[in-house]
């Protein structure tokens, strides 16, 4: 599993969980309405409709951010990510690890 951590104080120090096998088509994924775990949306809203394209956005931007590998492997569908790519709302270290990932493994141009 690939995590990274940036030098220095700050939200660009945090971890950015980026399992090797999130893309597995054998591990289960989220469907519908969830819940997301406390580590991850510790306050406000925690319900989300991954049916929903806004809501599926904003889980994923969070998945993302504050999730944790295991998390990432069962809210994060890679197929799903391709298409909100452009759309997600992403810190720049964020956006970055992630987009390293997608591209070596063909799944952005």
């Amino acid at each position: 599993m690939a995590t990274t951590r940036s030098t220095g104080v700050g939200p660009t120090t945090r971890p950015v969980a980026v399992p090797d096998d999130v893309d597995n088509p054998t591990i289960s994924k989220a469907a519908g309405w969830v819940a997301l775990p406390p580590h991850i949306r510790w306050t406000g809203r925690t319900n989300y409709n991954l049916s929903d394209r806004r809501d599926r956005i904003s889980a994923y931007e969070q998945v993302l951010t504050e999730g944790t590998a295991d998390d990432v492997r069962y809210f994060i569908d890679v197929d799903q990510l391709v298409d909100l790519w452009d759309e997600l709302v992403l810190s720049p270290h964020v956006r970055a690890v992630w987009d390293v990932w997608l591209r070596r493994r063909g799944r952005l141009a």
